[in-house]
């Protein structure tokens, strides 16, 4: 009987799973794997606790489908080939990624099946459009610029939604494993992870009951009081949601808005295929300036006690949630680079240690954006954040949703520096102010 290998890595869902629909189809026998990589333990907590909450989910998915989730602990490559070898695997299935560290376990995994005769077929699942497959004339790697990207990616022929397998078939005498117990967070009220739950929360968005979904997005997504943004971004994340399924439905409903961010989303996986140190290094030659060093001023941008009442709120939501709304990923991150002048990499790795949906692609891309240092071809640009406060957020409601000490203070009014003991700095005055582009997706 044919026998194959399923390496979960960020496509946890069983709709729309390509490696898995395929390896359903062509094999008698299905082993769907996840391996607990301990190089990746310990980044986030908060990402853990959703990860697990993920794991959990997908089990269940699969038991209801005959199967079962194939838990291993070690070496991703290692413990695929050896479960591969174990049950006469023919064929090891997964998901292609664009991460430096994702990228060297494919070739890792590839050259290890050959050494065992094992097959490893890369999928598609990760993006909309495979992030190496539109490229611009002239013999580039990918497009610098999102403008003529998002018009050749508007005009692609999308691969068709893989079906989901009615019934996951495993080999005689597996053991599942345990999965470990769901950590705790580092966010008291995060979201919650799991396919069910993505696919509760796009069935909602999808509904737009009362002003929320996806109908009224074009209106709303930069509300900071409403938040009617989909917070759907760490489904996507990590593969609860396909974002094929997602886009069609989007481009169903005629939400060109809401679709450009999910091209947004395949743009920066399209640059971080081929720049792997998207993380470390400025997209743009010569696009770092001369940062400062500021460990006090760094600290209290972290804390959310910079005195800038929207900055403060935007960070405290992020250690509260594990999320921040986009506009306000926006202008904290503009106030670190362009007011504070600290390194737009300190920013990178605070988000990244925060955010549930944080991952290499549209995090530090959208800092290099905001820097100057990325994709933007006006690097220079600066946000006023009181004057965005008091466009976004009128009535400060957001800012005393989460700055407590500012509660007393009513309207507008509560956008102005507030004192604290040691202040990160005194507020500049009016800075320059373009068009609002915020590019993080609205998740």
């Amino acid at each position: 009987m044919d026998t194959a290998v399923v390496l979960f890595t960020r496509d946890l869902r069983v709709h729309d799973n390509p490696a898995l629909a395929e390896a359903c189809a062509g094999a008698e026998r299905v082993i769907p794997l996840y391996v607990l990589d301990p190089t990746l333990a310990g980044l986030s907590g908060n990402r853990s606790r959703f990860l697990h909450q993920c794991l959990a989910d997908l089990r269940e998915q699969l038991r209801e489908r005959g199967g079962d989730l194939v838990v291993r602990t070690g070496d991703p490559v290692a413990e695929a080939i050896r479960v591969a070898r174990e049950h006469d695997a023919a064929t090891i299935h997964l998901a292609a990624d664009v991460s430096g560290y994702a990228r060297r376990r494919e070739r890792r995994l590839t050259d290890e099946g050959e050494r065992h005769r094992i097959a490893v077929r890369l999928h598609p699942g990760v993006t909309v459009v495979d992030p190496g497959v539109l490229r611009p004339g002239g013999g580039g790697d990918c497009y610098k610029v999102f403008t003529p990207y998002f018009r050749i990616w508007s005009q692609t022929r999308w691969r068709a939604e893989a079906p989901v397998p009615q019934r996951v078939t495993l080999p005689d005498g597996i053991a599942a494993g345990h999965l470990p117990a769901i950590p705790d967070g580092d966010s008291p009220h995060a979201a919650e992870g799991g396919e069910t739950v993505g696919r509760r929360r796009l069935t909602a968005w999808l509904s737009s009951i009362d002003g929320y979904g996806i109908d009224a997005y074009p209106d709303v997504h930069d509300d900071l009081p409403a938040d009617r943004t989909s917070r759907l971004s760490p489904y996507l994340r990590w593969g609860c949601l396909s974002p094929l399924a997602l886009a069609e439905a989007a481009r169903t409903r005629d939400a060109e808005a809401f679709v450009r961010q999910l091209c947004w989303r395949d743009f920066y996986y399209q640059v971080a295929r081929v720049f792997p140190k998207l993380s470390t290094e400025p997209l743009r030659p010569g696009g770092d300036r001369g940062w400062r060093y500021d460990e006090d001023a760094l600290a209290h941008w972290q804390d959310g006690l910079t005195g800038v009442p929207v900055v403060d709120a935007g960070m405290r939501q992020l250690r509260a949630e594990g999320w921040m709304h986009n506009r306000a990923r926006l202008i904290t991150a503009a106030f670190l680079t362009k007011h504070l002048g600290l390194d737009w990499r300190a920013g990178v790795d605070w988000f990244f240690r925060w955010l549930i949906d944080g991952d290499v692609p549209n995090n530090s891309g959208n800092w290099q954006w905001v820097a100057g240092t990325g994709n933007d071809t006006r690097p220079g640009r600066r946000f006023n954040p009181i004057r965005q406060a008091l466009r976004f957020d009128p009535e400060g409601v957001y800012v005393r949703r989460y700055v407590p000490e500012l509660k007393g203070i009513d309207g507008p009014a509560v956008h102005q520096p507030w004192r604290l003991p040691k202040p990160v700095l005194d507020y500049p005055g009016p800075l320059e102010s373009h068009r609002d582009e915020a590019v993080w997706l609205r998740g």
